[in-house]
């Protein structure tokens, strides 16, 4: 069976997205502060987002993230990445609102799933086959898929800001027992590998 894996920029008080997303502030009020780091990513920082997400076989993210708003869908509306979007493989959206499979240049197919986060994953491990299954986000979304206890690994990029409010990371999540396995520190970032088991289910 694939591995579910989930890599995220984080603030230091725990938040993934900033207050108040919309067209202007896709990732909050504030978010876009976390990211800071990746544009250019250089370096370790490369190195890291290569080496942890090269293996990804499918994504799995919540509506928040491939638009803003809810409701029925504007067909229009094509994700915040333009015509060629950086996943290269399918994405398996969550939503209450159907809507065809979209097709974007370089491989990237986004499929919009209605019934529910245990159904996406499935999906998005037959695509992938043999290679790993990776939550995208949100928070709410990485929150499902980490109290159902189905992730292996959490990727956290812990940016050095305070964010105060916004959409939180671990909220109702129970039970988890993280090991850091790899901690590597830059001037605008730290990076640490979690792997991730149930309380319950220690040796």
């Amino acid at each position: 069976m694939s591995k579910v894996t989930c890599d995220v920029s984080t603030s230091v008080d725990g938040f993934v997205a900033g207050p108040n997303q919309s067209r202007q502030d896709p990732l909050g009020v504030g978010g876009e502060r976390l990211h800071h780091w990746m544009f250019p990513a250089q370096g370790q920082d490369q190195a890291v987002i290569e080496a942890w997400t090269a293996d990804a076989g499918a994504y799995v993210m919540g509506r928040n993230m491939f638009a803003p708003g809810r409701g029925p869908w504007d067909p229009d509306w094509r994700g915040w990445w333009g015509d060629d979007p950086p996943y290269h493989v399918p994405v398996f959206v969550l939503t209450h609102h159907p809507r065809p499979p979209l097709e974007m240049a370089g491989g990237t197919t986004f499929n919009f799933v209605t019934d529910g986060a245990a159904a996406a994953l499935e999906q998005a491990r037959r695509a992938a086959g043999e290679k790993s299954v990776l939550i995208a986000g949100g928070a709410n979304t990485i929150n499902q898929y980490l109290a159902a206890g189905v992730v292996d690994e959490l990727h956290l990029h812990i940016s050095p800001v305070l964010l105060g409010a916004g959409a939180r990371l671990f909220e109702g999540v129970r039970g988890l027992d993280l090991q850091p396995d790899q901690v590597i520190a830059s001037p605008d970032v730290t990076h640490v590998r979690y792997q991730v088991r149930r309380a319950d289910q220690q040796d």
